[in-house]
């Protein structure tokens, strides 16, 4: 076949990216597989990417990116929690590791084409490659990609952007692949039992406990280390006032972490720093569009302002407890614009 025919599929051994093998075997593309071995607890990815490959009977790459993955995205994601931020590894891992791997391995080795098991969409008109919302809003994954670049974007292929996820367990039931029933994968992939406190300490040491400070700028109890604490947290604090509280703010030189009432939560705009578009000139100074704030939150109507190399959003109606490190995506309508980190 022409290279114009070949893909590279990013392999787990999960049921989204085995299914997105059959779909495109069936499209008529000659499928390879590649898994990338990010941190030691991806042994079992590796080994249930083999069994995929080998139940489909396709050829699969195996990439061991630990050295990178710690470097790049681990120490990021501890670095950022030890200043009082929030971190989206997915985020940064995709443009910088994972998609990256895919797109040189598939030129390495001739593949015309890339491919993953992501819930999300493409368009292609006039030379540009859109990304957009995955069609199934509940499982939408356009957050998580929105710091792609043309270059991926234009050898891409989302087989599942129009599935709902017992249609595509179905496609993998039918195909006899044993990850058929496999339950979804959760939360960050390098912390499995989702402890990003202990995982933190047992990195850079023990987080001290200090004092939490009200509403009213009094010290009102003893936190237990900074990393146990989110902006916008409500649950989980420990701190009795007699009425329902939000983590604020963190000072992470000071060691305190600052309370707020619900009402003082919401904030009526942010700075973006680091801004990555999706195609060129995708955001101008002065445009409407939507920003997402959190991966579980509803796009917001904002003004964007480009400032001295940030971008102001300036929301149409006030966000409740935007993160610091956290990632904001833009969208206009059902197209991703690019994407930023909340300073």
């Amino acid at each position: 076949m022409s290279e114009n025919n070949r893909v590279l599929l990013a392999m787990s051994g999960g049921v989204d990216s085995s299914a997105a093998a059959v779909l495109l075997r069936e499209q008529g593309y000659e499928v390879a597989g590649v898994v990338l071995k990010m941190s030691p607890v991806h042994e079992q990815t590796v080994e249930d990417a083999k069994t995929a490959a080998s139940q489909l009977g396709i050829p699969l790459f195996v990439k061991d990116m630990t050295e990178e993955f710690d470097r790049e995205v681990v120490s990021y994601f501890a670095a950022e929690y030890r200043k009082g931020r929030t971190p989206n590894p997915c985020v940064v891992c995709n443009p910088k590791l994972k998609f990256k791997a895919l797109l040189d391995t598939a030129n390495e080795e001739g593949y015309g084409w890339i491919a993953t098991g992501h819930y999300a969409g493409l368009r292609r008109e006039n030379g540009v490659t859109y990304l957009t919302k995955g069609e199934n809003l509940e499982r939408d994954q356009s957050y998580m990609l929105c710091r792609l670049g043309q270059d991926v974007l234009s050898r891409l292929i989302f087989p599942l952007s129009h599935l709902p996820k017992p249609e595509v367990r179905e496609i993998a039931e039918r195909a006899g692949l044993s990850c058929a029933k496999k339950p979804d994968s959760q939360e960050i992939c390098f912390i499995p039992d989702n402890d990003y406190a202990r995982f933190i300490e047992e990195r850079l040491g023990k987080s001290e406990p200090g004092e939490f400070i009200s509403p009213e700028g009094l010290p009102c109890g003893t936190h237990q280390g900074i990393i146990h604490y989110t902006i916008g947290q409500r649950k989980g604090l420990g701190v009795a006032l007699g009425r329902p509280v939000f983590v604020k703010a963190i000072d992470p030189a000071a060691n305190r972490v600052y309370l707020a009432d619900a009402a003082d939560s919401f904030e009526e705009e942010v700075f973006l720093t680091d801004l990555s578009c999706t195609f060129p000139d995708s955001i101008q100074s002065g445009m409407e569009a939507e920003v997402k704030i959190r991966s579980r939150a509803n796009p917001a109507k904002a003004t964007l302002t480009l400032e001295n190399g940030l971008v102001r959003v300036r929301f149409a109606e006030p966000q409740r407890a935007p993160a610091p490190g956290q990632t904001a995506a833009i969208y206009r309508g059902d197209v991703v614009l690019g994407g930023g980190f909340i300073e």
